[in-house]
């Protein structure tokens, strides 16, 4: 609730920390597009991860993201991710339980749009699509 009440967050969620797509498009995208979601009337915009709170601040570090750009979100036993049921199982590659990759558009805690991707895409969950939506 201290996330979502009362704001407009954009939240995205990628299968791991450190990984390729992840580092090298998703995370980028939505920090290279902050002010463009800010001025859509974005408050807020959270990255959420199966990893854990450490693995999350160090990310963000050496991704250059400062605690007034993105919230990193440490959802470490899947908790969250279980609960809104997109989790997706990466045993196949020695990943255990992650997310999926999605993104979507949370207006005072109800969700107003969700983008989750097909297979290994990435698509309709990046900054882009997302601040075309708004």
């Amino acid at each position: 609730d201290d996330i979502f009440a009362g704001k407009t967050v954009a939240l995205f969620a990628v299968p791991g920390a450190f990984t390729p797509t992840c580092s090298a498009r998703h995370l980028p995208g939505f920090k290279d597009n902050r002010e463009a979601l800010a001025g859509k009337g974005v408050d807020t915009i959270a990255c959420v991860s199966v990893n854990d709170a450490f693995v999350m601040g160090a990310w963000a570090d050496s991704q250059g993201i400062g605690k007034d750009d993105i919230l990193m979100l440490a959802d470490g036993n899947g908790d969250f991710t279980r609960q809104i049921g997109l989790e997706l199982d990466a045993k196949g590659f020695g990943m255990g339980e992650r997310s999926q990759r999605y993104s979507m558009l949370v207006k005072d805690g109800v969700v107003e749009q969700l983008n989750i991707e097909q297979g290994g895409e990435f698509k309709v969950s990046s900054a882009e699509h997302l601040l075309a939506q708004l």
